[in-house]
């Protein structure tokens, strides 16, 4: 769903940890340079000053007594922040935004797994956001035990990491709980599309890029139909 008028492209990368959002983001960047676009990559928390400070504070492993409401806060600070220095001038000047994570990992980290409910934490993405959605959101989706192996695995642990099996497992549940109400409600017009994540980097690249193409070339298609529309195009002598 887009509520707020812009120009570019916003595509969200989400799910739980070790599914692999980092490096299809790289590759993804490829090849939409390669596809002529202009293109700006951020991460949630965190893609400015400001909000990289904060995610220092929010998911360092040494911060564990951050109360869940602070952590709420938190996020929604980081946020604002970057949407409001960066995301929407990109999208106003027609860019291609692709982002590691937003205000859905808030709905399903703190509205659904933390309890804080759906309604309150999109209200505080709205205005976090500027009621803005993503266009396209790629769940990379992977079972809880090998996801956290390949996290385990990289040695860059953070606070949300270190929390139980059970926590991740309804991570992934929240996850895809929205995707398949945002599929079923609004069928191939969603924006949700669930990847399985298992497969090789590769395999993982190819099926997200070949999503992508086809969104571009919709667009691209629709924009030109509504610029022939508003041309005259009637023949005079």
């Amino acid at each position: 769903m887009q509520v707020n008028e812009k120009k570019g492209l916003l595509i969200t990368l989400e799910g739980g940890e070790g599914g692999g959002k980092t490096t299809q983001i790289v590759r993804l960047k490829n090849h939409l340079i390669e596809a002529g676009k202009d293109v700006v990559v951020l991460r949630e928390p965190g893609g400015t000053a400001i909000s990289e400070q904060i995610r220092e504070v929010v998911l360092s492993s040494k911060n564990t007594g951050i109360a869940f409401t602070t952590e709420v806060l938190l996020f929604q600070a980081a946020r604002s922040q970057i949407y409001r220095e960066i995301v929407l001038p990109s999208l106003k000047a027609g860019k291609v935004v692709v982002m590691d994570r937003s205000r859905d990992s808030s709905v399903v980290y703190q509205g659904m797994v933390r309890g804080f409910g759906t309604e309150l934490i999109e209200q505080l993405n709205d205005i976090s956001t500027k009621k803005t959605y993503p266009d396209i959101t790629f769940l990379l989706d992977i079972p809880v035990n090998i996801g956290l192996e390949r996290r385990n695995s990289t040695g860059d642990i953070n606070r949300l990491d270190m929390e139980a099996t059970d926590f991740h497992e309804k991570v992934r549940q929240g996850y895809l709980t929205l995707a398949k109400k945002d599929q079923k409600e609004h069928g191939q017009n969603a924006r949700w599309v669930v990847i399985d994540a298992r497969p090789s980097i590769d395999q993982v690249e190819k099926n997200i890029w070949q999503v992508v193409k086809q969104y571009l070339s919709k667009k691209e298609l629709s924009t030109w139909e509504d610029n022939l529309e508003g041309m005259d195009l009637e023949y005079s002598e």
